[in-house]
């Protein structure tokens, strides 16, 4: 039964990112700039859309089971792309951290202290998205 609501998280959460890539995509494209740093405007829109993808993934709140909830997460975290390399970086973290819980099945009190770690990191970026 865990399993089954694994996968149907995951399908939920591969859902949910790829509606945000595509309305993002399409409200984009037509879309000018006319700030003074056309760059830096563009890199707080893309850390901004990221950030809804991250929040969309990490939105369910905490399973009963914290490992499966800590499993469902580790590739949908890898799957988020962006060309920040902080965010990229906080992303990898948290992945890397929420396997290495899994993997201890949930016993090690550094894995999970490195999720802590990982997720204060991610808030700094994406305020709220890892609470």
């Amino acid at each position: 039964m865990t399993n089954r609501k694994t996968a149907d998280r995951l399908a939920g959460h591969v859902t949910l990112i790829l509606m945000v890539v595509l309305v993002g995509a399409c409200s984009s494209s037509g879309q000018s700039s006319t700030a003074a740093s056309p760059s830096a405007s563009s890199s707080a829109a893309v850390i901004a859309a990221t950030c809804e993808q991250v929040s969309g993934v990490l939105s369910d709140g905490p399973d009963p089971d914290p490992v499966g909830f800590a499993e469902a997460h580790i590739l949908l975290l890898r799957q988020i792309n962006t060309t920040d390399q902080a965010l990229r970086g906080a992303l990898s973290q948290l992945a890397d951290a929420n396997q290495k819980f899994v993997t201890s099945k949930g016993k090690s009190a550094n894995a999970k202290g490195a999720i802590a770690v990982a997720s204060k990191k991610l808030n700094s970026i994406c305020p709220g998205a890892a609470s």
